[in-house]
């Protein structure tokens, strides 16, 4: 049996590339796995089908726009020199600074893996822990919460998670404008956590609070505006308030998203619109979520 196999879900991105070269040659007992996810079932699901087939006794989980640092495999020997009751241990992810600007509104997001807690962008486990919990939930088919879930689950079977000193680069890579309304989807992600673990499932979790209760009163909010002004008559002065709620709350909102980042024209009309298409399209995710999941 190998001591570390390294699992590798990706989509064919042309980053792999990157990540195996900085991987270098790989001691004896370590084995890397690539797992191609041509079916499209999500890295969950990739990342299962990688540590049935890995032999090691640690699976380390790498996701493929990620860059490990020079001596990563001797500094995870080191992280993964710990007692039988530790079930994994977190490598620390590093997130380049464009230069001469404050990031946009996706690099901050991507600057946010960082400090997230658990993050299969670098994350070992015993294989004992996976096998002792099945292994990632395939319900979850975006990289979104399935690495929370996991370490809640493992945690909670028992085993102890610690975060280690290797380190990994996590460039940003390039998206659209309009990426921020493609990732509202998550929100279906979290109707299910929210079956599953109930009303406290962030602080279980350890996910930080969202804005989903203000997304919801701006998005009642405009269908209030909108109905009231369809109605004849008198029903059109009622339409003031809720309207007033709407513009308020959907320029705080904007406002949040403009004020930390580089201020120029373009990324500025990418946030004034998106954030009016943002609270609806959340708000939508999240209720598509909770009628899919409610058997769950």
């Amino acid at each position: 049996m190998t001591a570390i196999s390294i699992v590798v879900p990706t989509a064919g991105r042309e980053s792999l590339r990157a990540l195996i070269g900085a991987l270098g040659l790989l001691p004896a007992d370590a084995e890397l796995l690539v797992v191609a996810d041509h079916a499209r079932r999500g890295p969950a699901a990739a990342r299962n089908t990688g540590w049935q087939e890995a032999t090691g006794e640690w699976v380390v989980f790498l996701d493929d726009d990620v860059i490990p640092e020079p001596g990563w495999c001797t500094r995870l020997r080191a992280d993964l020199d710990v007692g039988s009751e530790v079930g994994g241990v977190q490598g620390r992810v590093r997130v380049p600074r464009p230069t001469g600007r404050r990031p946009t509104d996706w690099e901050r997001a991507t600057i946010g893996l960082e400090h997230g807690a658990w993050i299969t962008a670098d994350m070992a486990y015993r294989r004992a822990a996976l096998e002792a919990v099945g292994g990632f939930d395939e319900r979850f088919p975006r990289a979104f919460r399935e690495d929370a879930e996991l370490a809640h689950r493992v945690r909670r079977a028992g085993w102890e998670l610690r975060r280690g000193r290797r380190t990994v680069t996590h460039p940003v890579r390039p998206e659209s404008p309009w990426v921020s309304l493609r990732t509202q989807r998550g929100n279906a992600d979290d109707a299910l956590l929210r079956r599953l673990y109930g009303r406290d499932w962030r602080q279980r979790l350890e996910i930080p609070p969202g804005r989903r209760a203000r997304h919801a009163l701006i998005t009642a909010a405009a269908a209030a505006t909108v109905a009231a002004a369809l109605l004849p008559g008198r029903w059109h002065r009622v339409a003031a308030g809720p309207a007033l709620i709407w513009a308020v709350g959907t320029a705080e909102f904007a406002a949040a998203r403009i004020a930390p980042g580089p201020g120029n024209p373009a990324e500025v009309a990418a946030m004034a619109a998106t954030s009016v298409l943002i609270p609806p399209l959340a708000v939508g995710h999240w209720l598509a979520g909770r009628w899919r999941w409610r058997a769950a």
